[in-house]
């Protein structure tokens, strides 16, 4: 923060310091959204203290795991701005409590782990760091065992799905699946249902 402070203050005019941190800004910005962006589903698994582009960066992941001795803040009021790195925007969805959210932006309180649980800011928690990420790593390898076209499809359809309306995610998976659907995937899936497999498909990296 120093350092930004001390980058801003050099530009002299305040036309070129705004036109720093809207290039600056929106580079953090897009770190971030690279995440919510990966074909691959992100897993975050967190522990101890998770404030400020902690929160951001979680809210981009697609599950969210914890272990007992964690907690979350969103802390940026208390260093006087407001979050810009995606909280704001993505948290209300995963919330689904806009009053909620605004309280705790609004008084940077902590969000203990079980409130972070019912609230559905986290899927899971775990007694400790390793029980949590033993399950995420075992997570990860179900995940990757599935077909990368389905579960790439999926990522691609809950994403589009909250920013739209229902009838906007029918149509889009209208189109997504005419082509998906002739996927080697299907068959291979297929096959091995009726002849009830006990192991996976092996699927071609997508």
């Amino acid at each position: 923060m120093q350092d930004l402070t001390s980058q801003v203050a050099g530009k002299g005019d305040v036309a070129r310091k705004a036109k720093f941190l809207l290039s600056l800004i929106a580079k953090y910005q897009e770190s971030f959204n690279a995440v919510e962006n990966c074909q691959k589903p992100v897993i975050a698994a967190i522990h101890g203290k998770c404030s400020g582009g902690g929160v951001d960066l979680i809210c981009a992941c697609d599950i969210r795991y914890c272990s007992a001795d964690a907690f979350f803040e969103i802390e940026e009021v208390d260093v006087g701005m407001a979050a810009d790195m995606g909280t704001l925007q993505r948290l209300p969805k995963i919330v689904g409590n806009d009053s909620l959210v605004r309280e705790y932006a609004y008084s940077c309180a902590k969000i203990d782990p079980q409130e972070a649980k019912t609230i559905g800011l986290v899927g899971r928690v775990f007694p400790s760091k390793d029980a949590m990420m033993t399950a995420a790593l075992s997570l990860a390898k179900v995940i990757a065992s599935k077909s990368p076209v389905a579960i790439q499809g999926t990522k691609v359809a809950l994403n589009f799905s909250r920013d739209h309306s229902v009838q906007d995610g029918l149509q889009f998976m209208t189109y997504w699946n005419m082509t998906m659907l002739q996927s080697e995937d299907v068959l291979k899936a297929a096959e091995a249902t009726i002849n009830k497999s006990e192991k996976p498909p092996k699927y071609s990296k997508l």
